[in-house]
């Protein structure tokens, strides 16, 4: 709570707001809080999020962070893990750059007052899927809460960190005659607005709710993505979906996660007699990698079930000591008991959801972007390190290894200003401010929008994806943009010069302008996940076509596509080499 009002005590009004910062990070969630405060000390840091510091879905992580911290294991053990769940599409370098900095990271995150688990006085390690050792560090079945909240403390004692609650990143500002990013246009406290920076780090997170069934928070749009997107930036792979196997499914329940990790302790993924099914498609049963379980999940109800949208399975636990299971995962028995689930007596109903996006903005391994100043890091990003699908407990990894990329960030003569006479973020410039607002009857058609939008993609590319369908949910979403782009709101905010002003009502900012600027964002990447899915004519990793079921050695390269700025949706697609290990 302390942190909470700390992040709306430390929002200024928009009078206060520097109109240049020598770094503006979008989203607060593990890899924005550390990148933050790894970049240099001497630099103006903007840190904005639509919401408060600690709604993020680094926030809602249970299962841990993997790294190689016993004796017994060894980084290329890791190394090796994570290429044989990444099915041939990780780079190699930067999955060896990953594993290998994981050591340095823990630490770091230790010195700094995050509560790992301990036994015996050292770090607890658990097993998770796919891992061949037990290397996944955890705070309980809370590590992202606990490392988010031991991140936002420290970045609310920096004083070169601004932060921005609330605020709405609504695009990129580019330098078209330079060719480089030069800030963002926020909606923030009633008004949009125009921040300068030497460099834009887009840290927003994934796009879960652009499937119905989700594991991911509300706020999970895929902003960093779709901004990226408009423009012009190089996304690489965005057909890798990652659809968790096993999300609670009660009646009027959230899709709350029940994390690997019980599995890993011993967990039995089991049906309605009981029977472990998994083993009917893997012979490492609910140890398998996660796709091949999500789809041994959603086959058998597909069999077994007359309604298998609505159907599950069972996860039971009474196979795990009693002492374990409320050691290990008393935020799991505490949400199950509110729901009327007893997980030391009852088996709790499963079945998959979207969790995690392997896709995202193409970058390198210094973040760096296809845009000149524009950076990417955490699940917005594609390093490279997850291939077509993710390892178990990489995910925090990844944020935590390339957000410390940042501590050698150069801006050359742009950064380390110290000019508090730059000017203010106002709006009173030279350009007549406009005035907007979003009508009743428009915000009740983006309201039925947003819920029909993720009930399609779903049902087209969900776990399982068919090329018809697909292109039926194509023409679709792109008849919903053109409906989207008539809006009175669209037309305004949509054409907006550079440096020119807007003001709002400020209810229509918390209540409707994030409405329409998500739905924006939503119909930007449904649209990119199902092209991207129609455009990859194989299955592998996270993304498996009924039509194309078997996995083509041609297609063992990265999906690129690029808006080519010249028309709206005219993007273009191609194939590039995954980097391999030198001979």
């Amino acid at each position: 709570m302390a942190a909470l009002q700390s992040s709306v005590l430390r929002s200024p009004p928009v009078s206060e707001i520097p109109s240049q910062f020598d770094v503006l990070i979008v989203g607060a969630g593990a890899a924005g809080l550390y990148t933050a405060l790894c970049l240099p000390s001497n630099y103006r840091i903007g840190l904005l999020t639509k919401d408060t510091l600690s709604l993020s879905a680094s926030d809602w992580a249970q299962g841990g962070i993997a790294a190689v911290i016993d004796p017994a294991d060894s980084s290329s053990l890791h190394l090796a893990d994570t290429l044989q769940a990444g099915a041939g599409l990780c780079d190699y370098d930067a999955v060896k750059f990953l594993v290998e900095q994981a050591p340095q990271c823990i630490q770091t995150l230790v010195e700094m007052g995050v509560a790992f688990d301990r036994h015996n006085g050292e770090l607890a390690l658990t097993l998770e899927a796919a891992h061949s050792r037990r290397r996944v560090l955890h705070a309980a079945d809370t590590t992202g809460r606990e490392v988010v909240s031991t991140l936002t403390a420290h970045v609310l004692r920096r004083q070169n960190i601004h932060v921005l609650a609330q605020a709405l990143t609504l695009n990129v500002w580019l330098d078209e005659a330079k060719q480089r990013c030069q800030g963002i246009c926020v909606l923030y406290q009633g008004h949009v607005i125009w921040l300068r920076a030497a460099a834009i780090i887009l840290a927003t997170g994934g796009g879960g709710q652009v499937f119905a069934q989700t594991t991911n928070p509300a706020l999970s749009t895929g902003d960093g993505v779709a901004i990226a997107h408009r423009a012009g930036a190089v996304l690489r792979d965005l057909e890798f979906v990652q659809f968790h196997p096993t999300a609670l499914t009660q009646p009027g329940a959230p899709r709350f996660l029940i994390s690997e990790a019980v599995r890993g302790e011993g967990a039995h993924l089991v049906d309605d007699q009981g029977r472990r099914f998994a083993f009917d498609y893997h012979p490492a049963g609910e140890l398998a990698p996660r796709d091949v379980v999500s789809r041994a999940i959603f086959s058998y109800l597909q069999t077994t079930h007359a309604d298998p949208a609505t159907a599950h399975v069972w996860l039971d636990l009474r196979a795990i000591a009693p002492a374990t299971i409320q050691h290990r995962f008393p935020n799991i028995i505490q949400v199950c008991q509110r729901w009327g689930i007893d997980v030391l007596r009852e088996p709790i109903p499963v079945a998959p959801a979207a969790h995690y996006w392997m896709g995202g903005v193409a970058t390198d391994l210094s973040n760096q972007t296809s845009i000149s100043g524009l950076y990417a890091v955490g699940e917005t990003a594609s390093t490279g390190v997850h291939g077509a699908n993710r390892l178990a407990s990489n995910s925090l990894l990844e944020c935590l290894v390339f957000g410390a990329q940042f501590a050698t960030l150069d801006l050359g003569e742009a950064g380390g200003r110290r000019q508090e006479t730059e000017g203010q973020a106002t709006i009173t410039d030279d350009l007549a401010t406009a005035h907007v607002a979003l009508s009743q009857a428009d915000f009740e058609e983006l309201s039925t929008l947003r819920q029909q939008l993720p009930r399609l993609v779903w049902q087209s590319a969900g776990i399982c994806r068919d090329g018809t369908v697909m292109s039926a949910a194509i023409a679709q979403i792109q008849l919903w943009q053109e409906k989207f782009n008539q809006l009175a709101i669209s037309r305004s905010l949509q054409h907006l010069k550079p440096e020119q002003t807007v003001e709002v009502n400020a209810i229509e900012v918390d209540e409707r302008l994030r409405v329409w600027a998500e739905t924006r964002n939503l119909l930007d990447v449904g649209w990119l996940i199902l092209k991207s899915a129609q455009f990859r004519t194989e299955s592998r990793g996270g993304h498996y076509r009924v039509d194309y079921p078997e996995t083509h050695p041609v297609w063992e390269a990265h999906t690129l596509c690029q808006d080519k700025l010249s028309a709206q949706n005219d993007t273009h697609w191609s194939k590039a080499p995954v980097m391999r290990q030198q001979a």
